[in-house]
């Protein structure tokens, strides 16, 4: 009980500092673009972590740790997939993204998405892109919630639904209060957290297996296919496997909540700066979980849900205080991935959706109260429609990257699509990624990860204008 208290305490000061933040935040929110893109004064700190907490969620702290334990040395392919977008998405999108935005002076992604078109043909694409954005972030938010049920569970004696509801309130007053100042300082916050965890749990469990020599010795009384660098797969189907993990690279590129940060960055230097520090971050947690999942394979040789290793390992190695903060690193994740897609979902409702735009503080209005529909929705299907974190997280990830990278790298190359090709590849890149979702998992989830996409590029660049 005295574990539990001390837990309770420590996270009811870290959700007072979150909501605190979004008090400032909301004196410096006064119209659509403060609300939704900071004004486009993000400066490199905070768009360099605020990003890589947003691209990270609960997926890598509980899901890759978790992949690691089952795994095995194979998860690095899903890390370096993970770590190759970040990658092009800083050195090619952001540069690109960020100028072409300035000078439109689009608010967002959708925007973006439309171009030139106009009359009825932007109209499609614009309803088009948001209904994806809605319909995609209400399943990936409730993934995120998952995440905080989960912690919750595995702490003290609470119910997970009791967990969701409270994780969701949380997040919607902040995310309600100051908008993208408040969304972007408190990833900020939540992503150093993250990568101080990265360090310190991964660190506790190699002493605790005997160091890297101990963690190889004791790797090697595993099975064969467990040390295999394919997941035992051979020939062809060791080639799906490792493009599978690859391909969840490409998801990267269609992101609107990640790719609003270019958007908002204030110059070419923050921009520079902040790659810099993005790829230290993604180095250090990425690392560290992986490393965490193999440990835990050693230390956790009967966990029962991979997934929970991380929660477990920390009672273990931890003194109640250091573990209430290793557990509000968790829900750290969770929040800074779930309040960046809830600020997005709620400017295609408010902004993309509403032509006549109207007053700032109506438009403000709209947005906060689409906000609050979209908790809403995500939470029913968290309580209703549970599923595993990873699984729902890639789905979310790879519906997006197929809908909108496509038509993000070929605008950005300057190529000249028309409204038809861009709206016919952003429902195909969709749809293929449902039907292939639905589908029996081929091996590596190579088909899911990688087809669709290519099946969107290859239809916007059949689309495009000659001439």
């Amino acid at each position: 009980m005295e574990h539990a208290n001390i837990v309770i305490a420590t996270l009811v000061l870290y959700f007072a500092g979150l909501v605190a933040i979004g008090l400032w935040a909301s004196r410096r929110t006064s119209d659509n673009e403060d609300f939704f893109l900071g004004g486009r004064q993000l400066g490199p700190w905070v768009a360099a972590i605020s990003y890589a907490a947003s691209a990270s969620s609960a997926w890598t702290l509980l899901g890759l740790s978790g992949a690691a334990w089952v795994m095995g040395p194979s998860v690095i392919w899903v890390a370096m997939g993970s770590c190759s977008g970040m990658l092009v998405a800083w050195f090619w999108i952001g540069p690109r993204l960020r100028l072409h935005s300035h000078e439109r002076r689009q608010l967002t992604v959708t925007e973006f998405l439309a171009g030139n078109a106009t009359g009825r043909p932007r109209a499609a694409i614009v309803i088009a892109a948001s209904l994806i954005i809605l319909l995609t972030f209400v399943f990936y938010v409730a993934a995120q919630f998952q995440g905080a049920g989960n912690t919750f569970a595995s702490t003290f004696d609470m119910r997970p639904q009791t967990a969701v509801l409270l994780g969701a309130v949380i997040i919607m007053v902040y995310t309600l209060l100051g908008g993208f100042w408040a969304v972007s300082v408190t990833d900020t916050v939540q992503g150093l957290l993250m990568a101080v965890t990265a360090i310190v749990l991964p660190v506790a469990a190699l002493v605790a297996v005997g160091g890297p020599a101990g963690l190889v010795q004791a790797l090697q009384q595993q099975p064969p296919e467990y040390l295999s660098w394919t997941g035992g797969a051979r020939g062809i189907t060791a080639l799906l496997v490792i493009g599978g993990a690859l391909g969840i690279g490409f998801g990267t590129y269609g992101q609107p909540h990640l790719l609003v940060r270019f958007m908002a960055l204030r110059d070419a230097r923050a921009l520079r700066q902040a790659r810099a520090i993005t790829i230290a971050w993604y180095a250090i947690v990425f690392t560290g979980m992986c490393v965490l999942g193999l440990a835990g394979r050693v230390l956790v040789a009967d966990a029962t849900n991979p997934e929970t290793v991380f929660f477990t390992l920390t009672a273990e190695l931890f003194p109640p205080v250091v573990a209430a903060v290793l557990l509000a690193a968790v829900l750290s994740a969770i929040m800074s991935t779930a309040d960046s897609q809830l600020l997005v979902a709620a400017s295609a409702v408010a902004h993309d959706l509403d032509p006549s735009r109207g007053k700032a503080g109506r438009a403000l209005m709209r947005s906060r109260l689409a906000i609050v529909v979209i908790v809403v929705a995500a939470v029913l299907v968290a309580l209703y429609l549970p599923e595993k974190i990873f699984s729902r997280v890639l789905f979310a990830w790879n519906a997006l990257g197929a809908a909108f990278g496509p038509v993000v790298f070929l605008r950005l190359a300057g190529w000249p699509l028309r409204p038809g090709g861009v709206l016919a590849s952003m429902l195909a890149g969709f749809g293929f990624s449902v039907a292939f979702y639905l589908l029996p998992n081929a091996p590596g989830d190579a088909l899911e990860r990688l087809a669709p996409f290519f099946i969107a590029l290859a239809i916007a660049l059949a689309a495009r204008r000659r001439g």
